[in-house]
């Protein structure tokens, strides 16, 4: 599944080929693709002629800030990728593929593709004047976003105190922090020295902080290779990302340790693979 590298790498794809782009026709191939209330039919007449004025990440969540043609606010369009969701940028005219799921054309022709091979992605028009939240339910769940300046050591150790629960599974609850997933959980606590299966309540402030800081370096590494590709993630133009080539543990498994040397495990850890070096991580 994307996580905030992936989303985020996405987003700036968006932004770069698509602001101030007007949407001139909108076609759903599977009706599944749209949460939000109301039918297809409802989704692609309430995009039409509305112009992207801005994309804007939450989390896992991508947003777009739309504009209506008399230039007031024209609502949002909501996406989440989910596992295998990805946007293809079309300069010219090609069939969809199987599992094409929603296209939208601007005046000249060209067309934003949304292709899910396992079809849970999902997107949402929100009305203007209405909370985004309201629609976008999965919002409301949110922790706070990994470069904010509220995810600190202090937050870490107020919201973990007392917990037994491994560490790796805290960080892959999105109430505790927005957008991490199974790769950089595994690739911060190995930056940080810490086992995934050390109980996350008995962490002293100082290996949190060390934590902490360890989540937003790798964040901050992997968006600038573009993400991290294994399977499914493209960017716009259907390139991988080279995250992957330069990850520490994550799926790395039975390997030596690029640090040193010793054979990285992988673990179950609350029905997930966990990927770390039994002598760096302690």
């Amino acid at each position: 599944m994307p996580e905030l590298p992936e989303v985020e790498t996405v987003r700036r794809g968006l932004e770069k080929q698509t602001r101030d782009l007007t949407i001139d026709r909108v076609e759903v191939l599977r009706s599944r693709a749209i949460a939000s209330p109301g039918d297809p039919g409802q989704f692609c007449a309430e995009l039409r002629q509305q112009r992207l004025i801005a994309w804007t990440r939450r989390g896992k969540y991508l947003l777009a800030h739309l504009q209506d043609a008399s230039g007031q606010d024209g609502g949002h369009w909501g996406v989440h990728l989910r596992m295998t969701g990805q946007f293809l940028w079309l300069e010219q005219p090609q069939p969809p593929c199987p599992h094409t799921r929603v296209r939208i054309w601007n005046p000249e022709g060209q067309e934003l593709r949304f292709v899910d091979v396992r079809s849970f992605g999902q997107m949402w028009w929100i009305p203007p004047g209405c909370a985004v939240e309201q629609v976008m339910t999965g919002l409301q769940r949110l922790g706070p976003e990994p470069f904010s300046d509220d995810f600190t050591a202090s937050y870490l150790r107020k919201r973990l105190k007392g917990s037994t629960r491994p560490i790796k599974n805290a960080l892959l609850d999105q109430s505790l922090v927005a957008g991490v997933g199974n790769i950089y959980a595994d690739e911060a606590l190995f930056a940080a020295g810490i086992r995934p299966a050390s109980p996350s309540g008995a962490l002293s402030r100082q290996r949190l902080e060390q934590l902490q800081r360890a989540l937003v370096e790798v964040l901050e590494t992997s968006i600038g290779a573009g993400g991290t590709t294994f399977s499914d993630f493209r960017d716009l133009r259907g390139v991988n990302g080279n995250y992957g080539g330069q990850a520490w543990v994550y799926r790395r498994g039975g390997e030596a340790c690029r640090r040193c040397g010793t054979v990285i495990r992988r673990d179950r850890l609350g029905g997930r693979s966990s990927h770390w070096c039994p002598r760096c991580q302690h």
